[in-house]
Order: structure tokens, then C-alpha cells, then sequence
């Protein structure tokens, strides 16, 4: 790989930049972070992931300047191997949890990263959602046995307090993907998580996300989860997820979380018309995890790939942008059905780079 450096500006797409420096090899230089703000430079979680990043690597340099409006990632190797980390308060553990998804398969070693502090919040996936969706859709390119993310206490803002263990096995390439067919919804589930609160609250977002979900579809289960005592973290909260799964395997998920002053009914019905709403946007992957697999599309084996999707988010059209500066891969988007005027579904497709994890030892 060259060593050639990319500069970007602006704390925006942070993370997607640190994967894919990671990832390519090539440095990357930040820089105008926040200058303007009352409080320039980098957040606390967002040192605290360079700092992450620095452990499942081995021999990433990371350079911050004094203000902190300026960042330089030299990338090591992705080593794996134990790593506990405390994650701040400021964001949830799945703000971590998702840029390192994305390396994990290409490390060295199975890593094995427990990650301390808040499980569920507003800005982030919550551990639910990277458990029974995000690891899913790693499945569609292989990676299957030895994936698991285990929820051991729950932490709700603002105290946190919650503790997951995060498994990931190595993989020597991922596989090509040819996702096109979005199928038709057959079952919907879900985990409704209470903490701190009465257990009560748990079974009535359940029932009001049924009431409108019986509706659709007789295939519904939805877990009630309460946590006691000492794995129930240090504040009181309460969340229901939601995942709705296609005949082809296609998912797609929403989620509501606890606000003061706002029944647990509200939560399961915000809930429940969040993932309809998902639903109706159609597509093989929701929006949440568009970058994901775009991600794992680009380091497939060199033939093409492709899926269907919904529109891109800005999220998703920055990060497009941003594979081609790293990785020289432009993806080719159609109309999924050049017949339907009316659909906003879309076909990504890209030829694979043939991504080698180098790094593998083999056990």
C-alpha cells in the first residue's frame, strides 16, 4: 500500500474515515475540528475511540494536535486479541461498537472487547440492535460461527454502568455479495428492556407496539428483558427494539428509548411506527446499516457485487465519496426497476477490491 496521505476537514464522518485509513493503509490527516465551537478541537468519546482504535491495533500512531482541531492516523497493524475498554458517558457504547464491527473480521486475533459504560441511548445503536441486526448482516458475507455480542449489565443514561463482550473471529476475505431481492416481511421481534423502573413498563411498550403490529402479521414475539440488582447499571431507563425479517432475509429495525415524562406506551408505539416507516422504505438493508455493507461490498472478492437498497442518507453518500479517496472504488447506482418510475429503490453495485486480511495468523 502507498503510504500517500488524505486530508479531510471537519469532525463529521470521523469514524467511517479512521475505518477506512485503517483499513487501506493510508494515512489520514483531520484537520478544522470544531475551530469555531466554544470548545474547539475533539470531543472526550471521540479521543476515547482514537484511543480504542490504538488498542486493537499495534502500531498506529496517532498524533492530536495542542488544540485538538487537528488529528494524524498513521495505521498499524489490526491486531485483536483482549481489549477492555471504559467508554465515557458522554456517548453509548455502540458509537464504539460500530466502526469497530467494521475492522474486527480483519484482524490478526479473534478480539475479544468488553466495553464499559451506557448501552442504550438516542444518538447511537443501541446493543440490541448491533446484536440482533448489525452482526446479522456480517453473515451475509461469511461470517457466521464465533459472532456474538453479549449484553452482561445494562446501563442506562445518565450513569451507565452497562457492560458488553463483543467476540469477533477472523476471516482470510469476505465474500461477494448479490442481494436483490427484498422479499416480503414474514416475522417481526423484538426486546423490550426495563432497568430501574417497574418491570411493568417493559410489558406495556409490548403491548402497545402489538396493538398495532397485529395488525400486519400473526409471526410476532417480542422479548421482555429485566435486568436486577447490580447488571441493571446505575440509572433508571427503558427502551423497546424493534426488527422486522423478509422471506429473503432482509432486515430492517427501529428503536424508541425511555424520555422523562413520557409513557411506555408512547415509547412502543414511537416504536412500532418507526419500523413501519423503515419497512415502507423497501430495500435489502435498512438505512442504519447502508454503510456496513457498502463497506464489506468494496473488500469482497474482485467480481461484482450487488444490492438493493433505499436511498442513500447523507451518511451513506460522504462515505461513498470517501471509499473512492481510500480505496479507488466507485459504485454504479441504478434504479432497482427501470420499469417503476415510482420506486425510490436503488441497485448498488461495485466491483470488490479482493480484500486479503494479511494480518490472519492461522490457529
Amino acid at each position: 500500500m502507498s503510504s500517500s496521505l488524505l486530508a479531510f476537514s471537519g469532525h463529521q464522518h470521523l469514524r467511517h474515515r479512521l475505518v477506512l485509513s485503517l483499513l487501506s493503509g493510508k494515512h489520514v490527516k483531520i484537520d478544522k475540528i470544531r475551530p469555531d465551537d466554544k470548545n474547539p478541537g475533539l470531543r472526550d468519546y471521540e479521543i476515547s475511540l482514537l484511543r480504542l482504535l490504538e488498542r486493537v491495533t499495534n502500531g498506529t500512531v496517532i498524533e492530536i494536535s495542542v488544540t485538538g482541531t487537528a488529528l494524524l492516523l498513521r495505521p498499524g497493524v489490526i491486531s485483536g486479541g483482549p481489549v477492555v475498554h471504559e467508554c465515557p458517558l458522554s456517548r453509548s457504547v455502540g458509537y464504539f461498537l460500530e466502526p469497530i464491527i467494521m475492522i474486527a473480521p480483519f484482524s490478526k486475533k479473534t478480539l475479544n472487547l468488553t466495553l464499559k459504560g451506557i448501552t442504550t441511548d438516542e444518538n447511537d445503536l443501541s446493543v440490541d440492535l448491533l446484536r440482533t441486526v448489525t452482526l446479522p448482516h456480517l453473515q451475509l458475507f461469511g461470517l457466521s460461527d464465533g459472532l456474538e455480542l453479549r449484553i452482561k449489565k445494562r446501563g442506562a443514561t445518565p450513569a451507565g454502568g452497562g457492560e458488553v463482550q463483543f467476540l469477533c473471529p477472523t476471516v482470510k476475505q469476505v465474500k461477494t455479495l448479490n442481494f436483490v431481492d427484498q422479499g416480503k416481511i414474514k416475522r417481526i421481534r423484538g426486546v423490550s428492556h426495563a432497568v430501574r423502573v417497574n418491570p411493568q413498563f417493559s410489558n406495556r411498550m409490548i403491548e402497545a407496539a402489538r396493538s398495532l403490529l397485529n395488525r400486519y402479521i400473526p409471526d410476532i414475539y417480542l422479548y421482555s428483558d429485566v435486568y436486577k440488582g447490580d447488571e441493571s447499571g446505575k440509572s433508571p431507563g427503558y427502551a423497546l427494539s424493534l426488527l422486522a425479517e423478509s422471506t429473503t432475509g432482509a432486515i430492517h429495525c427501529a428503536e424508541a428509548i425511555s424520555q422523562p415524562g413520557v409513557a411506555p406506551e408512547d415509547i412502543g408505539l414511537k416504536a412500532t411506527r418507526a419500523l413501519l416507516s423503515e419497512i415502507n422504505r423497501g430495500g435489502c438493508v435498512d438505512r442504519r446499516h447502508q454503510t456496513l455493507v457498502l463497506l464489506m461490498m468494496v473488500l469482497g472478492s474482485e467480481d461484482v457485487g450487488r444490492c438493493v437498497m433505499g436511498e442513500p442518507t447523507a451518511k451513506t453518500v460522504q462515505f461513498l465519496r470517501d471509499v473512492r479517496s481510500f480505496f479507488g472504488t466507485s459504485f454504479k447506482v441504478v434504479p432497482a426497476d427501470p420499469n417503476d418510475p415510482e420506486s425510490a429503490q436503488l441497485s448498488y453495485s461495485c466491483y470488490g477490491t479482493g480484500y486479503v486480511n494479511a494480518n490472519r495468523t492461522l490457529a
